[in-house]
């Protein structure tokens, strides 16, 4: 495994929220082969063909544990148990559509489950660094052309994303009270920040309601692919591009406990954002076969046709910048779903991770 980040991770206890997850597996299997004692805390993966369970890195790392972020008391336990020094929290109910028919259920998991984690870190001593994911959604979203930037103001329209909102305020609001870095040393030592990516995509995820499953879903069934918003523009990247972001950063926070500690965009550059029906376009070349059918519907439920992100901090600050172009992207992401059910998939996840780290 190459490793960009100098040995940083390896004996380090890193505790990941949503292991279990799309995100949450492939940020598990990148630590591990690192060399970090991983500790996943998430409830039961969405299907028996995500990547966390065809991958079995649940089997891998230090612990695998099913409880639900919700829960403080339970969360409390586990990290008095583990004592984690960097925690990753990604556990969320990450879907727009299906926040219309939970919304209640949205809220609880990704506010109130976000301040339980929260709590959690501010309870164990042994905890140095708190790298809290939200989304690019969390932004009042004025489908502007300009991309937005760290400090433009929090909101959404359906409940997904006012809840990211929601949860950065929390996230906001918890520095400001209790790991300020004015205090770093004094009343605490946490170096807490929150990290706001693109529209991530890679292999292995097969939510309902996203391009990428809903094209390899057709595809498998030798159906045409239903393009639900064929014109919607979005920040599209290889799930390993704000992986390797969210790392670097916990490394800059531990290195410098005070300077990092603040709200962070990990995007594509201008040129990768695309709308859906170029990205579903890109998924046949390189799938070798299929055909897409515009199934526009002008009574469907709301979602944002232009979302940019702005990315220059990470660029500038942190040293960050992605590593491959929506093509290149694409190509990796059809490259797993092509050849997930003959091969090993963890070696075939670890092959993308260094193929990914050359470019």
């Amino acid at each position: 495994m190459i490793d960009i980040f100098n040995n940083f991770y390896k004996g380090k206890r890193v505790l990941v929220t949503g292991h279990t997850g799309f995100k949450g597996s492939w940020l598990s299997i990148w630590l591990h082969e690192l060399g970090a004692e991983v500790v996943g805390v998430a409830l039961d993966p969405y299907s028996e063909r995500d990547n966390f369970v065809l991958s079995g890195i649940g089997g891998k790392i230090k612990a695998d544990i099913r409880a639900d972020i919700r829960d403080g008391k339970r969360m409390k336990e586990i990290f008095a148990e583990y004592q984690p020094e960097i925690v990753f929290h990604l556990a969320a109910q990450p879907l727009v559509r299906l926040s219309y028919d939970i919304p209640v259920e949205t809220y609880e998991a990704n506010v109130m489950g976000t301040i339980h984690v929260m709590e959690a870190i501010r309870a164990t001593k042994s905890v140095k660094v708190g790298v809290m994911i939200t989304t690019d959604k969390c932004y009042d979203n004025c489908e502007t052309l300009k991309g937005y930037v760290e400090t433009d103001p929090f909101g959404g329209y359906d409940p997904y994303s006012s809840s990211k909102g929601a949860c950065e305020v929390a996230i906001q609001s918890w520095r400001r009270s209790f790991f300020n870095p004015d205090d770093y040393g004094k009343k605490h030592t946490v170096s807490l920040a929150s990290v706001r990516a693109g529209n991530v995509i890679g292999g292995g995820d097969w939510a309902k309601d996203r391009i990428i499953p809903d094209c390899i879903r057709a595809l498998e069934d030798g159906r045409a692919i239903d393009i639900r918003s064929p014109k919607a523009v979005r920040p599209w990247e290889h799930v390993l591009e704000p992986l390797s972001g969210y790392m670097l950063l916990a490394q800059k926070m531990w290195n410098d406990p005070t300077c990092y500690c603040e709200g962070w965009n990990f995007g594509p550059e201008a040129e990768s954002v695309s709308t859906v029906w170029e990205v579903a376009t890109e998924v046949i070349k390189n799938y070798g076969s299929g055909e897409l059918k515009d199934s526009s519907d002008p009574n469907a439920v709301h979602e944002a046709n232009l979302l940019m992100l702005n990315i220059n901090k990470a660029k500038t600050r942190l040293g960050w910048k992605p590593r491959m172009n929506m093509q290149k992207c694409i190509e990796l992401v059809v490259d797993w779903y092509k050849r997930y059910q003959t091969e090993d998939v963890y070696a075939l996840c670890v092959e993308e991770i260094n193929k990914f780290l050359k470019n």
